[in-house]
């Protein structure tokens, strides 16, 4: 077979709506209630840009600091003002980490 694999930039852009290209750091994630995230964050950024299909695929900017345990109820946590659950939190925390050589600049 020599078809190329689809790059995932493309499929992911067109599900949320977004900007997403190859110079992008990309993340999905799925969660219990079949709701999905994408992550992107760009070479030299210091923002990523997240999408959440329970906030109808509308883009928030996220950084280091973004993911908040002081929502309006105690325990809840809140990123850009939109608020997610635990294991949301750890995948958005990991796509944070995994891009941060983006941010500073390294490949």
């Amino acid at each position: 077979m020599t078809d190329a694999p689809t790059a995932i930039e493309p499929l992911l852009a067109r599900l949320c709506g977004g900007e997403i290209t190859d110079k992008d750091y990309v993340g999905y994630f799925m969660n219990e209630h079949g709701e999905e995230l994408v992550f992107a964050q760009r070479r030299g950024e210091k923002t990523a840009r997240l999408w959440h299909s329970d906030a109808d695929w509308e883009m928030f900017l996220v950084g280091d600091r973004s993911i908040r345990l002081d929502g309006p109820m105690d325990g809840m946590i809140t990123v850009a003002g939109l608020i997610i659950n635990r294991e949301e939190a750890t995948w958005l925390s990991s796509c944070l980490a995994a891009s941060r050589h983006l941010r500073q600049g390294r490949a």
